[in-house]
């Protein structure tokens, strides 16, 4: 028997399984990939013959020497087939495949290699993602994941097109790099060659992009890869990537125009969409309507302002949130008044997920409003309050009263908690919004002190700088920011700013922060001393890679177009990391571990090993 290097040496692959049309009828090819299935008829052998590209139907006689192997194929081996491709007879046709209309009549089989039975069958939608990702190197089989990461790579090689077309250069910066305060945890990397030293994995290329800048690029790009060490959710990820791009001499329009052209080209060459302008809302309306900065508009349900009807209601409830300056602020669920106490519960408990402390709910059934709360209002007073809140006859209003942050979050969490379990949602279509006019501050009363609502390098409005370099603390909450995010249903899937290139600015804008002149020269003393240089008027975004793809896919988990996602406890079931290292390996780089790190690794051990 031919051994299985020199077939694949003297034989070329000639095609991939998922290439044959009709048009290669009667053609000899050259074919390999992995057994998808085997159909044993006797005098035929039938397997489903898949690679990157689909599947093919190859048919085999046993009987022929050159095919002695067909007897012994299984599941998930490695094969490769010589033999002629002919077009399937009308109704032996598989038209849920692209390559249905043909298959190929093998005159050579030969198994490169063999499979273990494995755990799951490729591509078995009801197989846990657990198990999923610890045999991570099979789920990357499944044509549903290939075709994702496939388009991945697609969109990353239009997004250099578009860009390199546009008068961008695109630029790698360091991984290891210096610990900047960014928002979230740095992951730390200990320096062996200068002991008791430590690097940080960029939270993102924020001081690197405009310090090229600074060096004259004007315009940059990378699609980059970013660490954050923070509490994990379904879209988001310990290390990610993002498109980045700064750009010299601009101001907020030219980056919003240009992004909008890149979306439009991505959505037209992906999804055949033909983009309209985007529509642009301020950060306030957002909160206002929806109670997030990135609200999902692909379904209505805004919310309403219930102040002037609850005022001087007598409800002690309203009555008290109001006065210590709260908000009373309700939703309309369309078909509510159907809803039964039980459901009214649930939703209660949904708007305490959101920080709620209660939820006033009234619906309308028959003629008739009913609430918990009737008995402290005038038929006439609930009315009001009912319409107030846009509800019509058959409808629910769901009400809360807080202070403005907590109410925004209840009911940003309950409208979209209702539209996807009233299946509201226009799931045909993506919808979009710049979402502009930031504040560029905000208190913080677990830290007293003001903290940046972006990132501390973002530009206020012009009319703003002088109250910074003023230091007008009492003036801070009215500071807006040349800040702007790109919204696509109900995500933030880009995100940025304006910078500061003034160096008084930028340094009063790390004092403003609460950081010292002594702390502010370590950390950021290089940056500053690169502002006295000369630097242009300059800004930026970033595109988060991943929710991007994401989106365009239609899933709405991030770990489903990443090649070896992490878990949500940033665990990678795989290669069964993060995983201890030996004390040697610790002592060498001047680390050494904490009692709680002490604990935790005896109990991942178990009793027996720890001793």
């Amino acid at each position: 028997m031919t051994s299985p290097t020199k077939f694949v040496s003297d034989l070329k692959r000639s095609l991939r399984c998922g290439e044959l049309r009709e048009t290669h009828s009667g053609q000899k090819v050259v074919l390999m990939g992995w057994v998808d299935t085997r159909r044993d008829h006797g005098s035929l052998v039938f397997i489903d013959l898949r690679d990157r590209a689909g599947i093919v139907q190859v048919v085999l006689d046993p009987k022929l020497e050159a095919n002695a192997a067909a007897k012994d194929l299984r599941g998930e081996y490695v094969v490769a087939i010589e033999g002629v491709v002919r077009t399937r007879p009308e109704g032996m046709r598989n038209a849920k495949i692209a390559t249905g209309a043909v298959e190929v009549e093998a005159s050579r089989c030969q198994i490169l290699n063999e499979a273990a039975t494995p755990p799951f069958q490729i591509d078995d939608p009801n197989v846990g993602e657990m198990l999923r990702l610890k045999y991570r190197y099979l789920d990357l089989r499944s044509p549903r994941l290939q075709s994702q990461l496939i388009l991945r790579h697609q969109v990353a090689q239009t997004v250099r097109r578009f860009l390199s077309d546009e008068g961008f250069i695109e630029v790698e910066t360091p991984i290891l790099y210096k610990s900047t305060p960014e928002g979230a945890r740095d992951y730390l990397v200990p320096s062996r060659v200068n002991p008791g030293m430590f690097y940080a994995l960029p939270q993102s290329p924020q001081t690197l992009k405009q310090l090229l800048m600074i060096a004259g690029y004007d315009r940059y790009f990378q699609i980059a890869r970013c660490f954050r060490d923070e509490d994990l959710r379904a879209d988001r990820q310990p290390e990610f990537s993002q498109i980045d791009m700064e750009m010299s001499f601009i101001d907020e329009e030219d980056i919003i125009g240009l992004n909008e052209k890149l979306a439009r080209k991505l959505w037209k060459d992906v999804k055949g969409v033909e983009l309209g302008e985007i529509p642009r809302i301020t950060y306030q309306y957002a909160m206002d309507t929806y109670g997030n900065d990135k609200p999902d508009v692909r379904f209505d349900m805004k919310i309403k302002d219930l102040k002037s009807v609850v005022t001087g209601s007598g409800f002690k409830v309203f009555d008290d949130v109001i006065a210590r300056q709260g908000i009373v602020r309700g939703i309309a669920v369309p078909k509510g008044g159907a809803f039964t106490r039980g459901q009214f519960d649930k939703l209660t408990e949904v708007a305490k997920r959101g920080g709620a402390k209660g939820l006033v709910w009234i619906k309308s059934e028959g003629e008739a409003l009913t609430s918990p709360v009737s008995k402290f209002f005038s038929p006439e007073k609930l009315q009001a309050i009912f319409e107030a809140c846009g509800a019509q006859k058959g409808d629910a209003a769901l009400i809360v009263g807080d202070d403005y942050d907590t109410a925004c979050a209840s009911l940003s969490t309950l409208r979209n908690h209702l539209g996807k379990e009233l299946n509201l949602i226009d799931t045909t279509s993506d919808k979009f919004l710049w979402v502009v006019d930031f504040p560029l501050l905000e208190y913080s009363p677990d830290e007293k002190r003001w903290v940046a609502r972006h990132h501390p390098f973002t530009s206020p409005k012009d009319e703003h700088a002088e109250i910074l370099l003023r230091n007008e603390e009492s003036k801070y909450g009215q500071l807006l920011a040349k800040a702007y995010d790109l919204v696509c249903n109900g995500y933030e899937i880009a995100g940025g700013s304006i910078r500061i290139y003034r160096n008084e600015v930028q340094q009063s804008m790390f004092k403003t922060l609460g950081m010292t002149p002594e702390e502010t020269k370590k950390k950021f003393g290089f940056f500053l001393e690169a502002l006295s240089y000369g630097t242009p008027p300059h800004g930026g975004i970033a595109w988060g890679m991943d929710r991007l793809i994401m989106i365009l896919c239609g899933t709405e988990a991030i770990r489903e177009v990443i090649a070896f996602p992490k878990t949500a406890k940033a665990t990678d079931l795989m290669a069964d990391t993060p995983s201890e290292v030996s004390r040697d390996h610790l002592n060498e780089v001047g680390v050494k571990l904490s009692p709680l790190a002490e604990k935790n690794l005896a109990e991942q051990k178990g009793p027996h090993e720890a001793l």
